[in-house]
């Protein structure tokens, strides 16, 4: 079971869906089968996006996240894949931090 939250080691399909790669993604949620994920990045721009939220390593909670440094989520990288891609659970995001990031998702989705 995954909850809402956690983070997870998987392998993540580019939105070309040519290719993948194994990288940290946020549970959104659980369906049956199924998990919502959205991509963590440790590739920083120099510009954050309004729909992105950087997880600072200096954070006292960086260390819950399992993620090795400073990161990015990208609420528009939501990905839906079968349970079975799932290769670890490496942390979970404070409660407070999970909010911000469902907010981003709200105003990404436009809903």
């Amino acid at each position: 079971m995954y909850n809402s939250g956690e983070i997870v080691l998987i392998t993540f399909p580019f939105t070309n869906l040519t290719d993948s790669k194994i990288r940290p993604a946020l549970v959104i949620s659980e369906k049956r089968e199924d998990i919502v994920v959205i991509g963590i990045f440790s590739k920083i721009s120099e510009v954050i996006e309004d729909s992105w939220l950087q997880i600072e390593k200096n954070q006292p909670w960086f260390a819950q996240t399992g993620l090795k440094k400073t990161s990015v989520i990208k609420t528009e990288k939501i990905a839906v894949i079968h349970k079975s891609i799932v290769k670890k659970k490496i942390g979970k995001l404070p409660d407070e931090i999970f909010g911000s990031v469902k907010e981003k998702i709200r105003k990404t989705l436009n809903i």
